[in-house]
């Protein structure tokens, strides 16, 4: 079914990504209607905010009726188990209960990469069995294949590290010789710039007969010295000493070669081009 100019969206969860999302989606000539706990006040940027807590059921009782497409994409108010599953697991199956299932046409569940954990640099693609190795990838994964049940048409985003602007933590780290990058052992980087990952949701989430899952991630999977090398030279800083490789991340090479395949082109198919193009602003 071709996704038509009149799709009524709703955005559950709409920060930083969600933001970004919606502001596509308007210009394309949606109707978009956004839920977060504290929505902005006196906004005129057309979205429809509504008040709402995913991890409170009983605060979705103001949705609008005849939502064709739903972008969820929450972030927990705490990095725990419990808040995890009130917000994907709890708030997914009462935001689903909630809406008019007749209407909705699909799904687009934004999930992340951490459900992979390590893969020793290999290739990890769609197929790639995921072995969540913390309990954020284990709720997501148990979210994914819940939804995968759900009678209604769904597709699931897994998005890489994402950078962009206000998420320059690293450079700052850089700057401030704060950094540490394993260099005995390749520990590959994966990486995917915020307008892209916005860019992906909204292609997605209207694109006739999506897949069920795909990765959304550049093009240039990087060894995380030579990463951190180059952000270095480009901000005047020494290169980072030798040191552990992050923790709970695992070394892996993402493809996006069904996301390219679905006719996505990034607009910053590598991290280093992305990184210059911020720091020149």
């Amino acid at each position: 079914m071709l996704a038509t100019t009149d799709e009524r969206v709703l955005l559950a969860g709409c920060g930083d990504v969600g933001l970004r999302v919606a502001r596509q989606l308007r210009a394309q000539g949606h109707e978009v209607h956004a839920l977060r706990r504290r929505p902005p006040a006196g906004s005129d940027d057309g979205i429809h905010w509504l008040a709402g807590d995913l991890a409170a059921p009983a605060t979705l009782d103001a949705l609008p009726g005849g939502v064709t497409r739903l972008v969820y994409l929450p972030a927990p108010d705490a990095r725990d188990r419990a808040a995890y599953e009130a917000v994907f697991l709890t708030g997914l199956r009462a935001l689903l209960a909630a809406l008019d299932q007749t209407t909705l046409r699909r799904v687009l569940f934004v999930s992340s990469s951490a459900v992979y954990g390590d893969h020793a640099g290999d290739w990890v693609d769609e197929d790639t069995p995921a072995r969540p190795p913390g309990f954020n990838g284990s709720v997501l994964l148990e979210a994914e294949r819940w939804l995968a049940d759900a009678p209604v048409q769904s597709t699931v985003l897994r998005l890489a590290g994402l950078y962009g602007p206000g998420r320059l933590q690293l450079i700052e780290r850089l700057r401030a010789g704060l950094a540490r990058v394993p260099r005995e052992q390749a520990h590959w980087a994966n990486r995917i710039h915020v307008d892209d990952a916005a860019s992906a949701i909204a292609h997605l989430l209207l694109l006739p007969d999506a897949d069920p899952l795909y990765l959304g991630v550049d093009d240039t999977p990087l060894p995380l010295d030579v990463l951190y090398d180059h952000l270095a030279g480009l901000v005047g800083a020494p290169p980072p000493p030798d040191g552990p490789a992050p923790a709970g991340v695992g070394s892996k090479r993402l493809s996006n070669a069904r996301l390219r395949a679905s006719g996505f082109v990034p607009r910053w198919p590598d991290a280093r081009l992305g990184y210059a193009a911020l720091l020149a602003m």
